[in-house]
């Protein structure tokens, strides 16, 4: 169930003409002469994102128009954003992608976080358009929610154990199993970089394994970056550069979200998720700047920077998901201010070994509205990640190309020939627009699963030549 998306018209529901500007003159000069009067006299010209209301002889709301470019999920968010409170069905020559991305859209620009402030606002109410998979939208609602909600809650209320209990509700939602190691029984069951970045916080770091589906169907492995709050450790952030840092588990956040969808989808994989969860804190028993770490692997890790820990408590997930050769494995982290130097906030970077399946994320995210951009594994920098005392530093030692050496990093922890693609994500929007309000964001995971869609459930070929 979406809020405000209504199963059927009711008494009084308004008609929204969906108007491409092309059409615009068209549409225009078939309508009454007084609505032609009244958008004439507001000086409407059928500009990309107009939205006008339409009164009737008495001045009642009688119908809307809203004029579009390309049909996106954003532009059906600013319609719900700014028109009055009624119950609207969408008249337009919408594609089932379109009217897919109307509602949902519209469910996101009508949705809020409300679990520290409450609003008597009212939103309007769309009835579902018919050419949408209802279903569908509703799945990328639901996930992208999750999602939201677990990065924007505040890191007081959402620690390790909250956030790996968020996916144990999952599993048990999705018919999933999970085991869950907590404290120094991470040292006992071989994940020593997880612990050692969490060792030090009053909360105990811990670890999510997460498994659904057919075992025999091909292996999807997914690992999610889950450092509830990041300090900085000994290598403290200032106070700017920790103002957002309860967002540091956008990466298991962005894991869940994905996972939601593909289990709800029933793709036809076996799923497997791991998160870490720690909180990099300060305290007597804190990892060191020169120390030296184990890790799953067996690599030796020089702690360069304490406030490069996210790349560590990964890299025991990741050989861990790599050893069982999976057919496609995928992380999401925030891992570097670099990539945000780059790409910008809202575009995350995504680096891969996989050539085909990179592009159908990228083709995807351009097909769903949720782009990325692909980053380069340039193997001559992984020189800069020599330690002369380990068989690795967790930093660079140079200051230019950070987010690729720290994918670099990454790689190091991946069995050779796993097909693995890693995203470098923001996870956060900074400012407020319809349908993205400022906070948590699951960026990529439409993209992601548009691309895992179409390589594990492909739709049948109905122009097929038969014999």
């Amino acid at each position: 169930m979406v809020d405000h998306l209504a199963a059927r018209p009711s008494k009084g529901t308004v008609l929204l003409y969906a108007v491409q500007t092309r059409a615009y003159k068209r549409w225009l000069k078939g309508q009454p002469k007084i609505a032609q009067n009244w958008l004439k006299s507001l000086k409407r010209r059928g500009t990309a994102g107009e939205l006008s209301t339409i009164p009737d002889r008495n001045g009642a709301l009688s119908r809307a128009v809203l004029v579009y470019d390309e049909p996106t999920p954003w532009v059906f968010a600013s319609a719900a954003a700014k028109l009055p409170a009624a119950r609207y069905q969408l008249d337009g020559d919408l594609s089932a992608a379109a009217a897919g991305d109307a509602a949902l859209g519209w469910a996101l620009a009508t949705r809020r976080f409300d679990r520290y402030k409450s609003s008597n606002r009212r939103h309007p109410t769309l009835v579902w358009p018919e050419q949408a998979d209802r279903e569908h939208v509703e799945r990328l609602f639901r996930a992208t929610v999750l999602g939201r909600d677990l990065i924007t809650t505040p890191a007081e209320d959402m620690g390790p154990a909250e956030l790996v209990d968020a996916g144990v509700q999952l599993a048990k939602q999705c018919g999933a199993k999970t085991s869950v190691i907590v404290g120094d029984a991470l040292l006992d069951k071989g994940y020593p970089a997880v612990h050692a970045v969490g060792r030090a916080a009053a909360r105990a770091p811990r670890l999510l394994d997460l498994t659904w589906g057919d075992p025999n169907a091909p292996k999807l492995s997914v690992v999610g970056k889950g450092v509830c709050f990041d300090s900085g450790g000994l290598d403290l952030k200032s106070a700017a550069g920790m103002k957002l840092m309860k967002k540091d588990m956008g990466g298991a956040a962005t894991a869940l979200a994905l996972a939601s969808l593909v289990m709800e989808s029933e793709l036809p994989v076996r799923l497997r998720v791991l998160i870490p969860a720690v909180e990099n804190a300060v305290s007597g028993n804190a990892l060191r700047p020169g120390d030296v770490i184990d890790t799953r692997k067996g690599l030796s890790v020089e702690i360069g920077n304490t406030d490069a820990e996210g790349r560590l408590i990964m890299s025991d997930c990741l050989t861990e998901a790599s050893s069982e050769s999976p057919d496609q494995l995928i992380d999401f982290a925030t891992l570097t201010g670099a990539a945000r130097v780059a790409l910008g906030t809202e575009l995350p970077a995504l680096f891969s070994t996989d050539d085909a399946f990179a592009a159908a994320v990228l083709e995807g995210g351009l097909s769903t509205h949720d782009p990325l951009w692909r980053m380069p594994l340039h193997r001559p920098y992984r020189r800069h990640l020599d330690s002369t005392i380990a068989d690795l530093n967790n930093i660079a030692n140079v200051g230019q190309g950070g987010a690729i050496t720290a994918a670099l990093f990454l790689s190091e922890f991946v069995a050779k020939g796993t097909n693995w693609s890693h995203v470098d994500t923001m996870a956060y929007y900074t400012g407020s627009r319809p349908g993205r309000p400022a906070g948590g964001e699951v960026f990529g995971i439409r993209a992601f699963y548009d691309a895992l869609a179409a390589r594990y459930a492909p739709e049948p070929d109905t122009e097929a030549e038969t014999d």
